[in-house]
């Protein structure tokens, strides 16, 4: 199961950091992730997630924050519209009140119960978390991760990143490609193949990518054939550090969404 609504948004997508740095969600555009078509259901859940707030001993005003909008409705008539800036905690009690027929529900009960534990989590702590709890936290490593390899490749002179990350891929899954390992893990056209993989295959290529990127400033590379190379021979040695660690072939992993278990491709 990926983190994505019918129309492609994640919960990542859809968040905000204010001025202070300070992450927030707007009602609305949770509401349409969650597939709520109609305010007054989804604002019905708002209301008990509140309660539920002020029944922990928490001040729902801090983590519901009303921020009402005019919006323009023809003729260039405006109208007041309700809308909400929401905190981790919030969008995690409204998950808890929604509509558990929903299966982005579930999906939202987990992605955000590990938001607001994510921060500072101890070695203890992970141990203590589901596979899928574990997935979700790697996850969000693993994008980060990606988003600062992008700016040192960038810096390296890497201009086609789909290349590059291939080369990298091919170095940890044995010659395959993004597209080969989403062929083979059964994906629909542009799933992401991080969204598929359970949290060692992640752990994986979440060293892959932090090492490629000190490898990268340390060597002061700058050409983008210098930078494929780099990236592919990091993938090598994380699959060969696999392999005599005696875990997972990298080439083996795959990830269930239906069932949320790694399991081992047969050879």
């Amino acid at each position: 199961m990926k983190e994505l609504d019918n129309n492609n948004k994640s919960f990542e997508d859809i968040k905000h950091v204010d001025e202070n740095g300070v992450e927030f969600w707007y009602a609305r555009e949770l509401q349409n992730v969650l597939n709520y078509k109609e305010w007054r259901k989804f604002d019905g859940v708002i209301e008990k997630a509140k309660i539920a707030c002020e029944n922990s001993n928490v001040n729902a005003l801090d983590h519901f924050v009303e921020a009402d909008k005019m919006v323009q409705i023809g003729s260039g008539a405006k109208r007041k519209q309700i809308d909400y800036k929401l905190s981790r905690y919030a969008c995690y009690l409204i998950a808890q009140n929604g509509d558990s027929r929903k299966k982005v529900i579930a999906l939202a009960q987990t992605y955000f119960a590990v938001q607001t534990r994510k921060q500072e989590i101890s070695e203890k702590e992970y141990t203590s978390l589901t596979e899928d709890e574990k997935r979700f936290y790697q996850r969000n490593l693993t994008k980060k991760g990606n988003y600062s390899l992008n700016q040192t490749a960038k810096n390296a002179g890497v201009k086609n990143f789909d290349k590059f990350h291939n080369y990298g891929y091919k170095g940890l899954y044995n010659g395959e490609t993004a597209d080969d390992i989403a062929k083979r893990k059964g994906l629909r056209y542009r799933e992401d193949i991080l969204d598929n993989m359970g949290s060692d295959e992640l752990i994986a290529n979440l060293f892959r990518i932090s090492q490629t990127e000190q490898k990268l400033k340390k060597d002061n590379i700058q050409s983008e054939k210098e930078a494929n190379k780099t990236h592919y021979n990091i993938g090598r040695i994380v699959r060969k550090a696999i392999k005599q660690a005696g875990r997972h072939h990298a080439r083996g992993f795959t990830y269930s969404t239906k069932k949320f278990k790694t399991i081992r491709k047969r050879k």
